[in-house]
């Protein structure tokens, strides 16, 4: 079947088959058994295993499982109704374990909106999970900063903290196309920055234009879950930025606690391709 994948090598169209994706040219890039492919070159490769190791996907995979995050995918899927045509084409930049990509395309679908759906991620951990999710969504791992999609192909691009290619994001959407780029509101995840700092500060929270971008809205979800126990808290932890800065002092205050009670805070920043 024809892909929305581009060839990483000579850039034109690939094919799939059971096993593998090829392009006219003879590039042939093999179907993992777990449902994704490798799209990143050995030579844009920045690690062996570059992004989130196979114990941080599994963390993000059972906390996001739990529904701990479901006001925000439900957000998502609406907004992606709203702005979709009759046959969209969305494209999850940065998609780790497919949580919300999954969540959008069956929205879409139940819509009767017939998607064609992709995901990209530089972790293989994340989309052994992210195949496992839904198996019509094509899943590849990719740079954001060098995107296998053909030039205005997309009508969706999402990006849901995850690196910001802007240039790229330009690229592949079609004029006209909507960019849904989700971030932490000022008190994300608060109780547990108390916890792990002595000083802790809130996040900056304000409009950010885009050149090639119209702003069309800001959409907040806000509000709170309780984490039943040191697990739960734990796989949270391993999701975010602060599990690779906190001193040990922060961590062992952290790991102590079998509950915690913690504000999610999202903003949804909607913009429309020029």
């Amino acid at each position: 079947m024809e892909s929305l994948f581009t060839c990483p090598v000579c850039r034109s169209a690939l094919h799939r088959s059971d096993t593998a994706y090829r392009c006219a040219q003879g590039h042939h890039f093999d179907l993992a058994a777990a449902g994704y492919t490798h799209l990143l070159p050995a030579n844009k490769m920045h690690s062996r295993a570059p992004g989130d190791d196979r114990g941080m996907a599994a963390a993000r995979n059972r906390f996001l499982s739990g529904g701990y995050y479901d006001a925000l995918a439900e957000r998502l899927a609406s907004l992606c109704l709203a702005h979709a045509p009759e046959r969209p084409v969305l494209v999850d930049s940065g998609c780790g374990e497919g949580y919300y990509t999954a969540k959008i395309a069956a929205a879409l679908r139940s819509a009767g909106r017939e998607p064609r759906v992709a995901g990209i991620d530089i972790s293989k951990s994340c989309l052994r999970w992210a195949a496992k999710r839904d198996r019509s969504i094509e899943f590849a791992v990719a740079s954001a900063y060098d995107l296998p999609f053909a030039t205005h192909s997309a009508d969706l691009l999402l990006n849901c903290f995850s690196p910001l290619a802007l240039s790229e994001f330009r690229r592949v959407l079609k004029p006209g196309g909507v960019f849904l780029y989700v971030v932490p509101g000022a008190r994300h995840l608060w109780e547990m920055k108390q916890v792990l700092y002595e000083k802790p500060y809130l996040n900056d929270e304000h409009p950010s234009p885009y050149e090639g971008f119209s702003y069309l809205d800001i959409v907040p979800v806000d509000g709170a879950a309780a984490l039943p126990d040191a697990q739960v808290i734990h796989d949270l932890f391993e999701m975010t930025p602060y599990f690779w800065k906190t001193p040990s002092a922060g961590r062992e205050r952290l790991e102590a606690l079998d509950r915690l009670t913690v504000t999610f805070s999202f903003r949804i920043h909607i913009f429309r391709r020029d």
